[in-house]
Protein backbone atom coordinates (compact mmCIF):
# COMPACT_ATOMS: atom_id res chain seq x y z
CA UNK A 1 0.00 0.00 0.00
CA UNK A 2 1.17 3.53 -0.78
CA UNK A 3 0.40 6.62 1.27
CA UNK A 4 -0.66 8.64 -1.77
CA UNK A 5 -3.21 6.02 -2.79
CA UNK A 6 -4.68 5.74 0.71
CA UNK A 7 -4.95 9.50 1.08
CA UNK A 8 -6.77 9.67 -2.26
CA UNK A 9 -9.24 7.00 -1.10
CA UNK A 10 -9.90 8.96 2.09
CA UNK A 11 -10.34 12.40 0.50
CA UNK A 12 -14.03 12.53 1.41
CA UNK A 13 -13.63 11.47 5.06
CA UNK A 14 -14.12 15.00 6.40
CA UNK A 15 -10.77 15.15 8.21
CA UNK A 16 -8.22 17.91 7.95
CA UNK A 17 -5.33 16.94 5.64
CA UNK A 18 -2.79 16.66 8.45
CA UNK A 19 -5.13 14.46 10.50
CA UNK A 20 -5.77 12.25 7.47
CA UNK A 21 -2.02 11.93 6.92
CA UNK A 22 -1.62 10.62 10.49
CA UNK A 23 -4.39 8.08 9.92
CA UNK A 24 -2.70 6.88 6.74
CA UNK A 25 0.59 6.56 8.61
CA UNK A 26 -1.09 4.27 11.15
CA UNK A 27 -2.78 2.27 8.40
CA UNK A 28 0.59 1.64 6.78
CA UNK A 29 2.08 0.72 10.15
CA UNK A 30 -0.60 -1.89 10.89
CA UNK A 31 -0.49 -3.20 7.32
CA UNK A 32 3.25 -3.81 7.47
CA UNK A 33 3.71 -5.28 10.96
CA UNK A 34 3.68 -9.00 11.71
CA UNK A 35 1.06 -10.21 14.20
CA UNK A 36 1.82 -8.87 17.69
CA UNK A 37 3.20 -11.13 20.41
CA UNK A 38 0.18 -12.73 22.03
CA UNK A 39 1.01 -14.79 25.13
CA UNK A 40 -2.50 -14.25 26.53
CA UNK A 41 -4.51 -15.06 23.40
CA UNK A 42 -5.87 -11.52 23.06
CA UNK A 43 -5.37 -11.05 19.29
CA UNK A 44 -6.63 -14.24 17.60
CA UNK A 45 -8.08 -12.40 14.58
CA UNK A 46 -5.12 -10.16 13.78
CA UNK A 47 -4.02 -11.99 10.63
CA UNK A 48 -7.44 -12.13 8.88
CA UNK A 49 -8.24 -8.55 9.88
CA UNK A 50 -4.88 -7.39 8.56
CA UNK A 51 -5.58 -9.22 5.30
CA UNK A 52 -8.92 -7.42 5.08
CA UNK A 53 -7.10 -4.10 5.52
CA UNK A 54 -4.67 -4.98 2.73
CA UNK A 55 -7.53 -5.89 0.38
CA UNK A 56 -9.34 -2.65 1.20
CA UNK A 57 -6.15 -0.69 0.54
CA UNK A 58 -5.98 -2.23 -2.91
CA UNK A 59 -9.65 -1.44 -3.58
CA UNK A 60 -11.51 1.72 -4.46
CA UNK A 61 -13.78 2.26 -1.44
CA UNK A 62 -12.53 4.73 1.16
CA UNK A 63 -15.23 3.85 3.67
CA UNK A 64 -14.35 0.15 3.43
CA UNK A 65 -10.68 1.03 3.95
CA UNK A 66 -11.39 3.03 7.11
CA UNK A 67 -13.77 0.38 8.43
CA UNK A 68 -11.18 -2.37 7.90
CA UNK A 69 -8.51 -0.36 9.71
CA UNK A 70 -10.77 0.52 12.64
CA UNK A 71 -11.79 -3.11 13.13
CA UNK A 72 -8.13 -4.15 13.24
CA UNK A 73 -7.28 -1.25 15.57
CA UNK A 74 -10.13 -2.12 17.96
CA UNK A 75 -9.08 -5.78 17.95
CA UNK A 76 -5.56 -4.82 19.09
CA UNK A 77 -6.86 -2.23 21.55
CA UNK A 78 -9.04 -4.84 23.25
CA UNK A 79 -12.66 -4.68 24.35
CA UNK A 80 -12.41 -6.19 27.84
CA UNK A 81 -9.46 -6.44 30.17
CA UNK A 82 -8.55 -9.88 31.58
CA UNK A 83 -8.88 -8.89 35.25
CA UNK A 84 -7.85 -11.10 38.14
CA UNK A 85 -10.63 -11.70 40.70
CA UNK A 86 -9.13 -9.08 43.03
CA UNK A 87 -8.83 -6.51 40.22
CA UNK A 88 -12.39 -7.19 39.05
CA UNK A 89 -13.69 -6.81 42.63
CA UNK A 90 -11.98 -3.42 42.97
CA UNK A 91 -13.37 -2.17 39.64
CA UNK A 92 -16.87 -3.19 40.70
CA UNK A 93 -16.53 -1.60 44.15
CA UNK A 94 -15.44 1.79 42.79
CA UNK A 95 -17.95 2.01 39.94
CA UNK A 96 -15.27 1.56 37.31
CA UNK A 97 -15.92 0.71 33.69
CA UNK A 98 -14.71 -2.36 31.87
CA UNK A 99 -12.06 -1.80 29.24
CA UNK A 100 -13.38 -0.14 26.07
CA UNK A 101 -11.59 0.68 22.85
CA UNK A 102 -11.22 4.46 23.01
CA UNK A 103 -11.35 5.17 19.28
CA UNK A 104 -8.67 6.46 16.95
CA UNK A 105 -9.71 10.14 16.91
CA UNK A 106 -8.05 11.04 20.25
CA UNK A 107 -4.77 9.63 18.93
CA UNK A 108 -4.97 11.65 15.72
CA UNK A 109 -6.09 14.86 17.46
CA UNK A 110 -3.49 14.66 20.26
CA UNK A 111 -0.44 15.13 18.06
CA UNK A 112 -0.46 18.97 17.82
CA UNK A 113 -0.55 19.15 21.63
CA UNK A 114 2.55 16.99 22.11
CA UNK A 115 6.18 18.04 22.04
CA UNK A 116 9.50 16.35 22.65
CA UNK A 117 9.26 17.32 26.35
CA UNK A 118 5.68 16.22 26.98
CA UNK A 119 4.89 13.87 29.86
CA UNK A 120 1.57 12.22 29.06
CA UNK A 121 -0.63 10.18 31.40
CA UNK A 122 -3.42 7.80 30.45
CA UNK A 123 -5.74 7.13 33.43
CA UNK A 124 -7.15 3.66 32.76
CA UNK A 125 -4.87 2.74 29.88
CA UNK A 126 -5.89 -0.86 29.22
CA UNK A 127 -3.08 -2.32 27.13
CA UNK A 128 -1.87 1.22 26.44
CA UNK A 129 -2.28 1.11 22.67
CA UNK A 130 -3.49 4.69 22.37
CA UNK A 131 -0.58 6.11 24.36
CA UNK A 132 1.82 3.93 22.39
CA UNK A 133 0.46 5.18 19.08
CA UNK A 134 0.80 8.76 20.31
CA UNK A 135 4.47 7.95 20.93
CA UNK A 136 4.72 6.60 17.38
CA UNK A 137 3.14 9.69 15.81
CA UNK A 138 4.90 12.25 18.01
CA UNK A 139 7.73 10.87 20.16
CA UNK A 140 7.77 12.58 23.55
CA UNK A 141 9.62 12.30 26.84
CA UNK A 142 7.35 9.80 28.57
CA UNK A 143 3.95 8.14 28.40
CA UNK A 144 2.67 7.04 31.81
CA UNK A 145 0.18 4.18 31.48
CA UNK A 146 -1.97 3.75 34.62
CA UNK A 147 -3.98 0.53 34.60
CA UNK A 148 -5.36 -1.82 37.26
CA UNK A 149 -5.15 -5.00 35.15
CA UNK A 150 -1.72 -6.57 35.52
CA UNK A 151 -2.31 -8.79 32.51
CA UNK A 152 -3.23 -5.84 30.29
CA UNK A 153 0.00 -4.15 31.33
CA UNK A 154 1.94 -7.30 30.44
CA UNK A 155 0.22 -7.34 27.04
CA UNK A 156 0.99 -3.63 26.66
CA UNK A 157 4.67 -4.20 27.25
CA UNK A 158 4.60 -6.73 24.42
CA UNK A 159 2.88 -4.17 22.17
CA UNK A 160 5.49 -1.57 23.09
CA UNK A 161 8.26 -3.89 21.92
CA UNK A 162 6.23 -4.80 18.81
CA UNK A 163 5.98 -1.11 17.90
CA UNK A 164 9.68 -0.54 18.55
CA UNK A 165 9.22 2.05 21.31
CA UNK A 166 12.16 2.39 23.70
CA UNK A 167 11.76 1.33 27.32
CA UNK A 168 12.65 4.82 28.61
CA UNK A 169 9.68 6.39 26.83
CA UNK A 170 6.90 4.43 28.56
CA UNK A 171 6.29 3.99 32.29
CA UNK A 172 3.73 1.33 33.26
CA UNK A 173 1.89 1.80 36.56
CA UNK A 174 -0.15 -1.15 37.83
CA UNK A 175 -2.76 0.31 40.16
CA UNK A 176 -6.14 1.91 40.69
CA UNK A 177 -6.62 5.28 38.96
CA UNK A 178 -8.30 6.51 42.15
CA UNK A 179 -4.91 6.43 43.85
CA UNK A 180 -3.18 8.71 41.31
CA UNK A 181 -3.01 12.47 40.88
CA UNK A 182 -3.05 14.46 37.63
CA UNK A 183 -0.34 16.80 38.88
CA UNK A 184 2.95 16.80 37.01
CA UNK A 185 1.57 15.86 33.59
CA UNK A 186 1.45 18.06 30.49
CA UNK A 187 -1.19 15.96 28.71
CA UNK A 188 -3.85 13.80 30.36
CA UNK A 189 -6.07 11.26 28.63
CA UNK A 190 -8.97 9.47 30.27
CA UNK A 191 -11.94 7.49 29.02
CA UNK A 192 -14.46 7.85 31.87
CA UNK A 193 -12.48 5.55 34.16
CA UNK A 194 -15.12 5.60 36.92
CA UNK A 195 -18.72 6.70 37.29
CA UNK A 196 -19.16 10.13 38.95
CA UNK A 197 -20.91 8.75 42.01
CA UNK A 198 -19.77 7.55 45.42
CA UNK A 199 -16.04 6.90 45.44
CA UNK A 200 -15.95 7.74 41.74
CA UNK A 201 -17.31 11.22 42.40
CA UNK A 202 -14.64 11.73 45.04
CA UNK A 203 -12.05 10.75 42.43
CA UNK A 204 -13.20 13.57 40.12
CA UNK A 205 -13.39 16.02 43.02
CA UNK A 206 -9.80 15.20 44.03
CA UNK A 207 -8.73 15.34 40.39
CA UNK A 208 -10.14 18.87 40.07
CA UNK A 209 -8.70 19.97 43.40
CA UNK A 210 -5.23 18.73 42.45
CA UNK A 211 -5.42 20.65 39.18
CA UNK A 212 -6.55 23.76 41.08
CA UNK A 213 -3.46 23.53 43.29
CA UNK A 214 -1.18 24.37 40.37
CA UNK A 215 -1.29 26.79 37.45
CA UNK A 216 0.85 24.64 35.17
CA UNK A 217 -0.27 24.42 31.53
CA UNK A 218 -2.03 21.16 30.74
CA UNK A 219 -4.19 19.64 28.00
CA UNK A 220 -6.88 17.10 28.93
CA UNK A 221 -8.61 14.75 26.51
CA UNK A 222 -11.72 13.29 28.15
CA UNK A 223 -13.82 10.66 26.34
CA UNK A 224 -17.46 10.29 27.48
CA UNK A 225 -16.60 13.27 29.64
CA UNK A 226 -17.39 13.20 33.35
CA UNK A 227 -14.51 15.46 34.37
CA UNK A 228 -15.74 18.81 33.05
CA UNK A 229 -17.97 19.81 35.99
CA UNK A 230 -15.09 19.22 38.41
CA UNK A 231 -12.42 21.26 36.59
CA UNK A 232 -11.29 24.50 38.26
CA UNK A 233 -11.49 27.90 36.59
CA UNK A 234 -8.98 28.57 33.86
CA UNK A 235 -9.73 25.63 31.57
CA UNK A 236 -11.22 26.25 28.15
CA UNK A 237 -12.87 23.75 25.82
CA UNK A 238 -10.81 23.52 22.63
CA UNK A 239 -12.70 20.62 21.03
CA UNK A 240 -16.01 18.85 21.60
CA UNK A 241 -17.66 16.40 19.24
CA UNK A 242 -20.11 14.45 21.40
CA UNK A 243 -17.58 11.70 22.07
CA UNK A 244 -14.37 13.51 22.97
CA UNK A 245 -14.04 16.75 24.94
CA UNK A 246 -10.67 18.50 25.04
CA UNK A 247 -9.64 21.11 27.60
CA UNK A 248 -6.59 23.33 27.83
CA UNK A 249 -5.14 25.55 30.51
CA UNK A 250 -2.39 27.82 29.29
Amino acid sequence: MKAERLEALLQEDGRAPEERARLVRLMLLFAGLPPPPDPYGLFPRYAPLQERLLRAGAGADGEALEEAFLELYCHVHGHEAPYTPAERKRVNETGGYWCHAGGISPVLLAVPHLSAETVLADFGAGNGLQGLLMQVLRPHRRTVQIEISSRMIAAGRELQAWLGIGAERVHWVQGDVLDHSPRGYDFIYLYRPVRPEGEGRRFYERFGADLAATRAPVVIFSVADCLGPFLPAGFQVIHRDGHLTCYRRR
